[in-house]
């Protein structure tokens, strides 16, 4: 259901979407208010969506709760099977979504059709696949312990990824028999109606899944605080989750947050040179990518303090080479980022390393050169930083590297721990033992020893304010479940 886009490429498709779904149905938003989406690439205008009300979220909880009992007594299988077919459609719209979510978000085009689109047909084919293994009874001694699905669900959804995170929650709710009100981004939510559509046409029973896009302050709100809703799963910043915590407290439904992040990465000195050098080069890659707007960015390096000059001339080498530019055209490395109101934080934050005395190496707080719109920021790297300089301790959400010298093992995690984070991290060496025992003292969700890859069956989730719960295989599916114990004859 696109309405009144005009003619053209897909590149310059504009997709207004005015309608809320509801129980199976593309209803009208009870706010005559929309929201205008920004091209990332252009600064114009490419669509809009409801503001979003809260009667539109009742209306939602109403059709999710009254959906829920039968959705739950569906057999797994057939769940499974609908989101093995829910996956298949994602797949099929693959270019489609691809081009839209780089223009909302920014992200390179070849990235984004890998890691937005093919990590969300993932996600949801991984959904079913746990679904149907999953040991839902348990027996221990004379109790039978069961796992139920916890009931409505709100999932509400960030910017940065917005088909892939929210499908990491809608799928894997649906899968275990939960019943959903999904909330997209008000900065990158056209997307999610092209995933609407696709559950739409595989046949869902109406009210499993409900679409309301709206603002935090309105539809988050109404969402979180819903005394008909059983649980909410926000990935965002910090600060919002505080506030989701806050509302969801008023009628003690369970919570999960995948939030914040200030990740380290630690480069050891045993690495040689060719090795090191290395590490650096991948390191940028794990910080920069989506232009820094991830969560689990490893946005501050720890080098030896005898390798800081080498970490210098490759970070200068690096980052000054890369290619900032349209991310439709496959030599760009880094595009523009989400918004207008993102990039003047993010400009305001390397503004504030420089106020704080950190040196910057590479980058600046000015627009790249050879591009005169789009949200741009210059890929940057600040050396010889101070682990309590602003830019060390707030997440900036950019492409900001922070370089921080260390004296010895012990240091380096003391300065990886001094955050208020606790989501990834890394660590680096020629001996993949001692590697382990360094992750084994930070204090966060994930560690990534000698740039190993994701492992999606695997936890992923933060310490401290970096949030509450697991994502990913059968941690993220519990999250969606109840426990009941059966306390039988003997």
């Amino acid at each position: 259901m696109d309405e009144g886009h005009g003619a053209g490429s897909e590149r310059d498709r504009r997709h207004d979407r005015r309608h809320v779904y509801i129980g199976g149905r593309w209803v009208e938003s009870a706010s005559a208010r929309v929201v205008e989406v920004y091209d990332s690439v252009t600064e114009e205008v490419m669509g809009c969506a409801p503001e979003g009300h809260p009667t539109d979220v009742d209306h939602a909880v109403e059709a999710a709760r009254a959906a829920f009992d039968e959705w739950a007594a569906t057999p797994v299988g057939e769940r499974a099977a609908l989101m093995a077919k829910a996956a298949d459609g994602l797949a099929a719209r693959a270019d489609e979504l691809t081009t839209l979510i780089t223009r909302e978000t920014g992200m390179p085009v070849e990235g984004c059709r890998v890691v937005q689109v093919g990590g969300a047909v993932h996600f949801v084919r991984v959904a079913a696949e746990v679904a149907v293994d999953f040991a839902y009874e348990e027996r221990i001694k004379h109790s039978l312990v069961v796992r139920e699905p916890v009931g409505v669900v709100g999932a509400i959804a960030p910017w940065n990824f917005p088909l892939n995170q929210m499908v990491k929650k809608v799928a894997y709710a649906m899968a275990a028999g939960c019943t959903v009100v999904a909330k997209p981004s008000e900065v990158a939510p056209l997307d999610a109606y092209v995933l609407t559509e696709v559950l739409d046409e595989i046949g869902l029973p109406p009210g499993v899944f409900n679409l309301v896009p709206g603002i935090g302050p309105t539809v988050g709100q109404a969402m979180s605080a819903h005394p008909d809703v059983d649980m909410v799963s926000l990935t965002g910043s910090t600060a919002s989750g505080t506030k989701v915590m806050q509302s969801a407290a008023t009628t003690i439904k369970r919570v999960g947050l995948e939030l914040g992040g200030k990740s380290a990465n630690i480069l050891l000195d045993d690495l040689s040179d060719d090795a090191f050098r290395d590490a650096v080069s991948q390191g940028v890659q794990r910080a920069f990518m989506n232009g820094g707007q991830i969560c689990a960015a490893l946005t501050r390096m720890l080098v030896p303090q005898s390798r800081l000059d080498l970490a210098e001339e490759v970070l200068s080498a690096v980052v000054g080479d890369m290619r900032v530019g349209d991310p439709f055209d496959p030599a760009t490395v880094v595009g523009p980022l989400a918004s207008a109101a993102h990039r003047d934080r993010v400009v305001g934050m390397i503004r504030a390393g420089l106020e704080d005395g950190a040196a910057l190496l590479v980058g600046g707080p000015d627009r790249p050169e050879g591009v005169d719109r789009g949200y741009y920021v210059r890929p940057t790297v600040f050396t010889r930083v101070d682990n309590s300089m602003r830019i060390a301790q707030e997440e900036i959400f950019g492409p900001v590297l922070c370089l921080i010298p260390y004296r010895d093992d012990a240091d380096a995690v003391r300065i990886a721990n001094d955050s208020q984070y606790g989501l990834s991290g890394g660590v680096w060496s020629a001996d993949v033992a001692r590697a382990e025992l360094v992750a084994r003292r930070i204090r966060t969700g994930a560690v990534y020893v000698n740039g190993a890859a994701t492992n999606v069956y695997a936890p992923f989730g933060g310490y401290k304010r970096s949030g509450i719960g697991r994502e990913y295989g059968r941690f993220g599916f519990e999250e969606y479940l109840q426990i009941k114990s059966l306390h039988l004859p003997s």
